[in-house]
């Protein structure tokens, strides 16, 4: 899953996309509503991150068309603006939250994790393959009970297979969710990201096979045993 942020301060706007990234999710930058839109365009997103001033404008004048293109994304506003009434301007506009600054980045992530729970949801339970289990809500990976670090991109790959655990994940999609807008991917990035993940599983003896449907995407699933194979 991706997120928006749109912040114009560029210093800030760095150190909290360096933050979001450590927490293991997909992170686009633009410093401006043009830009926020633009994106949204090019890109599904889970939750946008939104800096109340902006050069071109109010970002609170954006929510209902944020909501119209993207209606399941969750949105945040990010600003210096204290006083009750702008908060409550904000969230009568339609936004999901408001984090005044200067604001902790552990608890920003922390509520990150809230608004992709989703309104009234419980936590989700941990996805299970084999001996492989993923935490969706906490980002944690174990395999048989014990915690696996990953790459980020590798725990971003893994993240789009197990949220669609046995049905194929098409290409487009796993190239949305880890690369996002306006970079630039060799053609074979996601075939050697997919090998280094197999590898990785393998070496860690997860009991998961990621297989390929050929020029569709991929899907994860329970490895077979020698004995299923008899």
């Amino acid at each position: 899953m991706r997120i928006l942020l749109v912040e114009d301060h560029a210093p800030l706007a760095k150190e909290v996309a360096s933050k979001i990234e450590r927490a293991g999710y997909g992170v686009d930058t633009v410093g401006a509503i043009e830009g926020a839109m633009l994106a949204l365009d090019d890109c599904v997103y889970s939750v946008a991150l939104l800096d109340r001033r902006l050069p071109d404008g109010d970002a609170i004048s954006i929510i209902p068309r944020i909501r119209e293109k993207q209606p399941q994304i969750r949105i945040m506003m990010l600003t210096a603006l204290d006083a009750v009434d702008e908060r409550i301007d904000a969230l009568e506009a339609g936004a999901d939250d408001y984090l005044t600054k200067p604001f902790n980045l552990d608890e920003l992530i922390a509520r990150i994790r809230v608004q992709l729970r989703g309104r009234g949801q419980t936590a989700l339970r941990p996805v299970r393959i084999g001996g492989l289990s993923f935490d969706l809500d906490q980002r944690v990976v174990t395999v048989r009970g014990e915690d696996v670090v990953l790459a980020r991109q590798e725990l971003l790959l893994l993240e789009a297979l197990v949220r669609s655990a046995n049905r194929i994940v098409s290409r487009e999609t796993l190239y949305a969710h880890l690369y996002g807008r306006g970079m630039e991917v060799q053609e074979h990035a996601l075939t050697s990201l997919v090998s280094r993940l197999r590898a990785r599983l393998a070496e860690l003896d997860a009991g998961v096979e990621i297989r390929s449907a050929r020029a569709l995407g991929y899907r994860i699933k329970e490895a077979r045993s020698a004995e299923d194979d008899v």
